[in-house]
C-alpha cells in the first residue's frame, strides 16, 4: 500500500513558483495586461523601446566596439575587481587543487551576493590597501572580498579563505558595521538586515548537507553539481536547473519569515500582484516570482566554475534578467514605463515617489522589467547581428545603462527614479 499522499494543489503551485520557467511565465501575464493598458500603477509605452535599444547600443559600441565576444557576463566578479584585479591575485596565493579553488571562490561570491542589496546613496567603503573609495555594488563587493581575506566569514582560524556556518553564526550587526565601515557619518541602508541574512545563511548551510556538505560551506555546491552532471566526451556538462534547485531549496531558510507563503512553504522573492489577483481562479494565481538574488547568485557562480574547472552549464537560456533598480530604472528614465500620477507618496527630501520593496507598484515594475530585458536583448541582437547572451546584455548595456541614465538625471545622488526603502535583503 502506498502511504505517500499526493501534494496539495497549493504545495504543487508553491513548487512551481520556485522554478526558473515560472518567472517568465508569470511576468508575461503581467506584460499582457500592460499591453492592454490594464496595469494599476504604470502606463506602458512600447513606442519608446527603440530609444532604450539605441541608448544601450551606444554604450556597447563605446565600450566594446564590435568586439562583442569580449563582453563579460554579468556577475559579482566585476564588482569584486572594481578598480583593479583582486580575485585572480587572491587565487594565485592558494596552493590548493582546482576544485578547492572553485569552492573558495563560490564561498566568497555567494556571501558577497547576499550582501549586495542596495546600500543607499550615502555609504562608501575606503579600501585599506589602496586608499580608494567605492560605493554601491562595487563598495559592497570590495568590502566583502576584503572581509573574506581577513577570515571574517570563517569559523576556522587556521583557514581564513572560506565561508562556513560556524563563522557566519558569529556575525552581528555591530561586527558587520565595523567591517563595512558603517558609522553615523557613513550610513548604510539595511545593515541589520544584512547581518540577519548571514545568520540565516549559517542555519541554511547546516540544515542542507546534501548541497553544502558536512563542513556547511556554500562552495561545497561544487561537489553537488559534479554528482548531478554528465560527461559529454571529456566535457563536464552541468544543468542550470541543478544549480537553481540547490540555491532555491538549500537556501530557502535565509528568507525573512514575513515573506509570502503558499502551501506552508516560504517562497522567498515572490509577491502578490494586484492585476493578477483580478484574474485569479485558485490560490497562488496572483503571485509573481522574481528570485532576483538567486538569479544574481547563479550568474555569479556559473562564471568562476566554468572558468576554473572548465565545466559547461546547459540551460542558461532559462535564466532571466534581474528585476532590480538599475535595469528597472532604465525603463522609467527613458519613458518605456511611466507612473500614473497621484498614486504614490512622494519622499519629502528627494521629491521622488517613495516605495517599499513589497509595494504592489514595485511588483508591477519588476515584472515588466523581466520581460523588457528580454525584448531589449532581442533588439540589441538584431541591431548588431550578434548572438549576445542575456548575461552580456545585462553587463554591458542595461545595468550599466540604468546607472548612467540615473547619473544624468539625478547627479546629486545617482539613485534610482523611485525612492526604495530597502531592508538589506531585496534590491
Amino acid at each position: 500500500m502506498n502511504l505517500t499522499s499526493a501534494p496539495t494543489p497549493a504545495a504543487s503551485k508553491a513548487a512551481y513558483l520556485r522554478t526558473l520557467p515560472a518567472i517568465r511565465e508569470r511576468c508575461s501575464r503581467v506584460f499582457e495586461i500592460a499591453k492592454a493598458g490594464g496595469l494599476e500603477y504604470f502606463e506602458y509605452h512600447p513606442e519608446e523601446e527603440d530609444k532604450v535599444v539605441e541608448y544601450c547600443g551606444n554604450i556597447i559600441t563605446r565600450d566594446f566596439g564590435t568586439n562583442y565576444s569580449s563582453i563579460p557576463p554579468h556577475g559579482r566578479w566585476r564588482h569584486l575587481d572594481a578598480g583593479r584585479s583582486r580575485v585572480e591575485p587572491m587565487m594565485a596565493k592558494w596552493n590548493v587543487d582546482l576544485k578547492e579553488k572553485a569552492r573558495r571562490i563560490v564561498d566568497v561570491f555567494v556571501v558577497s551576493v547576499l550582501l549586495d542589496a542596495g546600500a543607499g546613496n550615502a555609504w562608501a567603503y575606503k579600501e585599506p590597501d589602496s586608499g580608494e573609495s567605492f560605493n554601491r555594488s562595487e563598495g559592497l563587493g570590495v568590502a566583502s572580498i576584503n572581509m573574506f581575506e581577513q577570515g571574517f566569514f570563517s569559523g576556522d582560524a587556521s583557514q581564513p579563505f572560506q565561508v562556513d556556518a560556524v563563522g557566519l553564526a558569529g556575525v552581528t550587526s555591530e561586527k558587520a558595521a565595523t567591517a563595512m565601515q558603517v558609522s553615523e557619518s557613513n550610513p548604510m541602508v539595511g545593515i541589520d538586515g544584512r547581518a540577519a541574512l548571514l545568520t540565516r545563511l549559517s542555519n541554511a548551510l547546516k540544515s542542507s548537507p546534501e548541497y553544502f556538505g558536512e563542513s556547511a560551506r556554500p562552495g561545497n555546491i561544487v561537489d553537488f553539481l559534479e554528482k548531478n552532471s554528465k560527461l559529454v566526451g571529456e566535457q563536464r556538462v552541468v544543468p542550470v536547473a541543478a544549480l537553481w534547485s540547490a540555491f532555491i531549496e538549500g537556501l530557502n531558510a535565509i528568507w525573512p519569515p514575513s515573506r509570502t507563503k503558499l502551501g506552508g512553504v516560504s517562497l522567498g522573492d515572490v509577491w502578490p500582484c494586484g492585476v493578477l489577483a483580478k484574474q485569479a481562479k485558485e490560490e497562488g494565481d496572483d503571485l509573481v516570482p522574481f528570485h532576483k538574488l538567486t538569479g544574481w547568485m547563479s550568474y555569479s557562480v556559473i562564471e568562476p566554475i566554468e572558468k576554473i574547472l572548465g565545466w559547461k552549464f546547459e540551460g542558461i537560456e532559462d535564466m532571466t534578467g534581474l528585476p532590480e533598480y538599475r535595469n528597472g530604472g532604465l525603463l522609467l528614465d527613458l519613458g518605456v514605463l511611466t507612473l500614473k500620477p497621484g498614486l504614490l507618496e512622494t519622499d519629502a527630501k528627494s521629491g521622488l515617489p517613495k516605495v517599499t520593496p513589497s509595494h504592489p507598484a514595485v511588483v508591477e515594475w519588476r515584472a515588466m522589467t523581466i520581460i523588457m530585458l528580454d525584448r531589449i536583448a532581442d533588439g540589441l541582437r538584431k541591431k548588431f547581428g550578434a548572438n549576445l547572451s542575456l548575461a552580456q546584455v545585462l553587463e554591458s548595456a542595461t545595468w550599466k545603462g540604468g546607472r548612467e541614465i540615473a547619473k544624468e538625471k539625478r547627479p546629486e545622488t545617482c539613485g534610482p527614479p523611485l525612492e526604495i526603502e530597502s531592508d538589506g535583503t531585496v534590491f
